[in-house]
């Protein structure tokens, strides 16, 4: 199917603004159009702070892309990983005493869970709801069990959730754009999607990124969104606390790193060489206490993000998957095994090294889930006619 017009989409991660415009052949292939990408401004610790300079740059170069395609856009799709959300799961559950489930049951429970995210989370707004669990009598349906009988029903949803304000600011922007939000999509989930969608018979994994300054955890179980959690802390803390331990400032710890030959030296006893100490005082420093020190500081982080999460220890089993991106060029040429190893949980865990590349896809997985939903929402953006499950979701979320 080709679209009727060219499709904008506008991703704000934490380093840049991407404004990006495409088409889909009609053999179903992505054609870019235009691309601008710039340096993320007016936006400070996941919050719009210069609401005038943010609308000026979507301005400049959204109006770039529309004239260089001789064409005016009505609507964008918000691609987003640079603000503070969160994912709540809640059950609703009804009685059936051997009686059909009915819409009407569904009705009711999902009734009931819109009342508990109002009354629990007032400031937030709904980006996503994902079907994560369908029991009927403490039995697990891949699909909603319309029509069947049973004693019993719980129905899990998960709910992925920004800061209201945040959201009505997006808005806001936009409009004096003179664009319409189609859709507000979250880049952890897209990712997810893509490497379900890239990889055969995918369906159950976690996904890890260790950025310079920040992580983050995702956990997929039967492509569903389940689990996602941020962390304040990155790469940046191994080679922080190498500094500080051996007393050498940040710009000489990243030359010592990057050196070759430094890490995997046979001799323990061998000494950092003189030409490393640019801006203090030469004096021997042993090569094998680098490694310990950041061993020690990637086991601490793994410990924090995976091995000894608390929020995730229902979810941990033997030979899960976990795709890892170190997001740091010089932990991860000089210090990637070293993270395999302690991600890995020693091996109990199997480690699936990601890089960009094998996201090149996502903006056209992002723009199937915008026209045609993606199938563990449980609110579809479908073009064709809906499901009753979809219409009755909408209903009581939008």
């Amino acid at each position: 199917m080709k679209l009727s017009s060219p499709t904008l989409f506008v991703e704000i991660n934490k380093e840049n603004f991407i404004f990006l415009a495409f088409d889909i052949s009609e053999n179903n292939k992505f054609e870019l159009l235009q691309k601008n990408s710039i340096p993320i401004q007016g936006i400070y610790e996941k919050k719009i702070s210069d609401f005038q300079l943010v609308i000026d740059l979507f301005k400049k170069n959204i109006y770039s892309i529309e004239k260089e395609l001789n064409f005016t856009f009505k609507e964008v799709v918000l691609l987003i990983d640079n603000f503070d959300c969160s994912l709540i799961n809640f059950s609703g559950y009804k009685k059936l005493n051997g009686s059909q489930l009915l819409k009407e049951n569904i009705t009711y429970l999902l009734n009931s869970l819109k009342f508990k995210i109002n009354e629990t989370e007032k400031n937030k707004k709904i980006l996503h709801i994902f079907n994560s669990k369908f029991l009927l009598d403490k039995k697990s349906i891949d699909n909603l069990p319309l029509g069947l009988f049973g004693n019993f029903y719980s129905h899990e949803l998960s709910f992925f959730l920004i800061d209201n304000n945040d959201y009505k600011n997006l808005n806001n922007i936009l409009n004096n754009c003179n664009l319409k939000i189609k859709k507000i999509i979250a880049k952890n989930f897209i990712e997810g999607v893509n490497l379900i969608n890239e990889n055969k018979n995918l369906n159950t994994f976690f996904k890890i990124q260790i950025n310079q300054t920040n992580s983050h955890i995702s956990f997929f179980e039967n492509s569903s969104l389940k689990f996602f959690q941020e962390f304040k802390f990155g790469s940046n803390l191994i080679i922080k606390d190498i500094s500080k331990v051996i007393g050498l400032n940040i710009d000489e710890v990243k030359n010592i790193i990057n050196s070759s030959n430094l890490i995997s030296t046979d001799d323990e006893d061998e000494n950092i060489e003189k030409k490393f100490f640019r801006y203090t005082s030469f004096r021997k420093i042993k090569k094998s206490l680098i490694n310990e020190i950041a061993n020690a500081r990637i086991q601490e982080i793994s410990e924090l993000i995976i091995t000894k999460n608390i929020n995730i220890s229902s979810f941990l089993k033997n030979n899960i998957l976990i795709f890892l991106i170190i997001n740091d060029e010089i932990m991860n040429a000089k210090f990637r095994e070293n993270h395999k190893l302690f991600f890995s949980h020693n091996n109990k865990f199997e480690i699936n090294f990601l890089k960009e590349d094998d996201f090149n896809n996502l903006y056209f997985h992002a723009n199937n889930v915008v026209q045609y939903g993606w199938n563990k929402e449980a609110l579809p953006v479908v073009n064709e006619k809906k499901s009753i499950i979809a219409r009755v979701f909408e209903f009581f979320f939008n």
